[in-house]
């Protein structure tokens, strides 16, 4: 897929320009929301208020760095705001979950299994703190590199490998038990 251009962004309509990066770009954002709030409509909300911010503040995307990271960027804060917010510390959601489909061809046990184990290890991911939630989710599901992440996250590559280290240590002591 074809990175988008400070060029691109700045001649296009902005409308064209917003369709394109949702098109490219929803889906992970959504997901990346998803693994800050743990709730798919709140994470939906998310998405759509990302998407604005992206929108209202094209003009200010310079080309310093991958279109990408400027748009995670915007997005990893939005949901730490969130995360901060009254509105997070006061409401409770209700509980939701992405549903698995499960294809014909696959063994139901084995499925089963499969999704059992999988549901814990993503309930153990979203029970540690936001800061190694983040590393783990960056590092193994959007499969960043150390230093996209530690761009990302605006701290330093040994920070970032301590966190998963701590992540995988805690995430290990939680599996165990």
């Amino acid at each position: 897929m074809k990175e988008l251009t400070v060029e691109w962004i700045h001649v296009q309509d902005k409308e064209l320009v917003i369709d394109e990066i949702m098109d490219r770009y929803g889906q992970e954002i959504l997901q990346l929301a998803y693994s800050y709030v743990n709730s798919v409509a709140v994470a939906e909300d998310l998405t759509q208020e990302i998407f604005i911010k992206c929108y209202k503040n094209l003009y200010k995307y310079s080309g310093r760095s991958k279109f990408r990271t400027w748009l995670w960027q915007i997005a990893i804060n939005h949901c730490k705001d969130f995360l901060k917010s009254w509105y997070n510390k006061n409401i409770i959601p209700a509980t939701d979950y992405f549903p698995n489909h499960i294809s014909e061809k696959e063994n139901i046990e084995e499925a089963v299994i499969q999704h059992e184990e999988g549901h814990e290890l993503m309930s153990a991911v979203m029970k540690l703190p936001t800061k190694y939630k983040e590393v783990i989710y960056l590092f193994y599901y959007e499969e960043l590199l150390i230093k996209d992440i530690a761009l990302l996250t605006k701290t330093g590559t040994n920070t970032v490998k301590t966190r998963l280290r701590r992540a995988k240590s805690l995430l290990k002591e939680m599996l165990e038990e």
